[in-house]
């Protein structure tokens, strides 16, 4: 069961990033060229994103534990390091670079966009080094 509702809900996901534009790396370079071509439509599909996101934290969190699954796993870490600082900034620039973001570069792969074929292979090869360097920082960190 829960592979279907993750399933589903992946595709909702997906069909949202579609038709909000998030799939098109062209809209979203033109979202961030300030003073160029700028196309502020995604403002409002953020601004949507985050008021639905605030409503259904809040809806769900009051449930006191998930419909499917044993129990909310929640962050508990606060405190800001290297980490916080530089993965943002290097996901921006790669946004900023490409037009795209994870989600919607996997999206526009299915629909065959161009400049996935190159920006996917390098999306994933760069978490697989981030990922590397983590972990590497990690065990010299416990040692």
């Amino acid at each position: 069961m829960s592979f279907l509702v993750n399933l589903g809900l992946g595709l909702l996901f997906g069909v949202g990033l579609v038709i909000s534009g998030m799939a098109d790396p062209a809209k979203v370079l033109n979202f961030l060229d300030l003073f160029g071509t700028w196309d502020p439509s995604l403002a409002f599909v953020m601004g949507g994103a985050v008021v639905v996101a605030f409503a259904g934290y809040r809806l769900v969190l009051a449930r006191g534990e998930p419909i499917v699954g044993g129990s909310f796993h929640l962050p508990t870490r606060n405190d800001i390091d290297a980490r916080v600082i530089a993965g943002p900034a290097i996901f921006g620039i790669g946004w900023g670079l490409g037009g795209f973001c994870p989600g919607p570069a996997l999206t526009a792969l299915g629909l065959g966009a161009s400049g996935t074929l190159a920006f996917v292979p390098a999306m994933i090869i760069g978490m697989w080094t981030a990922r590397l360097i983590g972990e590497a920082v990690s065990r010299t960190s416990n040692v």
